[in-house]
């Protein structure tokens, strides 16, 4: 019952972190390429340089946008508790920061248009982790005083 619509949702986030990447970040970042380009010097790509940034930069984008189903893989596995989840917001925002600090292009506006992003995308996986697990609870305590459903 859970594996489709996680599949789903995956596949959706997914493009959605290449579409957030390809609107969002890849202008900026090529916009603070051509701001730090020495004057008198004309900015020339290789082609092949400039697609392995590009598919380098989907790729994580797309990554890091799969984190509210990974958070409801735990929470439905049992492998972490949602009260654990909520108590470990502050590792997450520092963690988002720094794993945006990596993958990013080296410019602030990069980073936190990466790890705001990141930290959502958290929070909505925590909410619906919660709402999976009441479900859960709902449905034992159904079986458990005798409803077949």
């Amino acid at each position: 019952r859970l594996a489709l619509p996680l599949l789903v949702a995956a596949v959706l986030l997914f493009y959605t972190g290449c579409a957030f990447a390809y609107f969002l970040i890849l202008p900026a970042a090529f916009h603070f390429l051509t701001l730090v380009t020495p004057p008198g010097v004309s900015m020339m790509t290789d082609i092949g340089h400039y697609l392995s940034f590009v598919l380098h930069v989907f790729f994580a984008f797309g990554l890091c946008f799969e984190v509210p189903v990974i958070v409801v893989v735990l929470a439905a596995l049992g492998v972490v508790s949602v009260a654990k989840l909520r108590s470990a917001r502050r590792y997450v925002i520092v963690g988002a920061f720094v794993v945006a600090a990596i993958i990013t292009p080296p410019d602030v506006l990069s980073m936190t248009l990466l790890a705001v992003p990141m930290v959502l995308l958290y929070e909505i996986g925590v909410l619906v982790a919660a709402m999976l697990v009441r479900q859960k609870a709902a449905r034992a305590a159904q079986h458990q005083d005798g409803d077949p459903r």
